[in-house]
């Protein structure tokens, strides 16, 4: 049984106008029917590109936001529309770590006082054992138990997002949902965060939902990559399989853009591919291919008929039409925005 199951989750931000009398204007198609599994100990990479829905996925895993529709399911309970009350046991296994080490820890607090409050809030043990539990989490990540009564502002970025890492950690969790945890921190120090980060699941016994929209970085890190556009995955597979052979062109796209240091045979052959237009509203998604609108593969059935999740062998599935190695169609009626 996995730790995490998503099913057919939906997620959609109604929008309206009026203060008084509110009236419907549509609604924001943030996430629309995704459906992926988390084995215990295991990662899973979410990539995509800005406004694709992954950090609203983070949020609706965490139960920080209310569902639309679909299931999820933790350690097998159903935790969909789980009560307030019924969450707070869970929240001790179910942590976030934060895109931004800057904005996500109060400045006006010690960095003790900031990686203890969860205990204080789980009312987690006295206060000596949660100083005591606090210089030992400090060490874990890499810092000194001596920082215990510094404050946010006398570290640097990477030490904010271990401070941040610590404050996940302390409750003992089983699920972490790491959203963009490197993106705003150099190249090197992202680097010790994320060989940080496997350590601990080693350590730990921890399981991820990395969230990231840089795919080295998510290749280093998972064992399954699930490829989100405008809401909806197009494409999940194991790493490594699935940068060696992308089904779906949306994949083939992100990857063609991944800067390359050492270019071997394969990657020489691999153009880089100039996605035309932006991504179309979230408000109004095209029919049939949500990414039909800037592929240039793209046929008739393309705009007219949603593809389905196919399985391609070895858990690789892709929804679309025209897959990758396959004959390519001629591109009747392709169009891009």
């Amino acid at each position: 049984m996995p730790l995490l199951r998503v099913d057919g989750l939906v997620k959609h931000f109604p929008l309206t106008r009026g203060v008084v009398l509110s009236r419907g204007r549509g609604a924001v198609h943030a996430v629309d029917g995704l459906s992926f599994e988390i084995p215990r100990g295991g990662t899973l990479g979410l990539v995509g590109e800005s406004g694709s829905g992954k950090s609203t996925v983070a949020r609706l895993v965490t139960r920080l936001l209310e569902p639309t529709a679909g299931e999820i399911v933790y350690d097998g309970t159903p935790i969909t529309h789980a009560s307030a009350r019924a969450l707070r046991p869970l929240r001790r296994e179910i942590q976030l770590v934060f895109q931004d080490p800057y904005s996500s820890l109060n400045p006006r607090r010690t960095v003790g006082a900031i990686v203890a409050e969860p205990l204080r809030l789980q009312r987690i043990g006295t206060r000596a054992e949660r100083r005591a539990r606090v210089r030992e989490l400090l060490e874990v990540v890499g810092l000194n138990p001596e920082h215990y009564n510094r404050y946010p502002h006398e570290f640097s970025g990477g030490q904010r997002q271990r401070i941040g890492i610590a404050r996940a950690l302390v409750t003992t969790p089983k699920l972490v949902v790491a959203d963009e945890p490197v993106s705003a921190l150099d190249v090197s120090i992202q680097a010790q965060i994320l060989n940080l980060l496997g350590e601990l699941q080693g350590e730990f016994g921890l399981t991820y939902l990395f969230i990231a929209h840089d795919l080295d970085v998510v290749r280093y890190v998972s064992d399954r990559v699930a490829v989100m556009y405008l809401g909806k995955i197009v494409e999940l597979s194991p790493a490594d399989e699935l940068y060696a052979r992308p089904v779906h062109p949306y994949t083939e796209a992100l990857l063609s853009a991944v800067p390359q240091v050492e270019v071997d045979a394969r990657e020489r052959l691999r153009s880089r591919i100039v996605l035309r237009g932006d991504p179309p509203s979230a408000v109004s998604p095209p029919s049939g291919c949500r990414f039909h609108t800037r592929c240039s593969y793209a046929t008739e059935i393309c705009g007219a008929v949603e593809p389905q999740l196919i399985d391609h062998g070895g858990g690789h599935v892709a929804a679309c039409h025209h897959p990758l190695g396959a004959t390519p169609p001629a591109a009747v009626g392709a169009r891009a925005a």
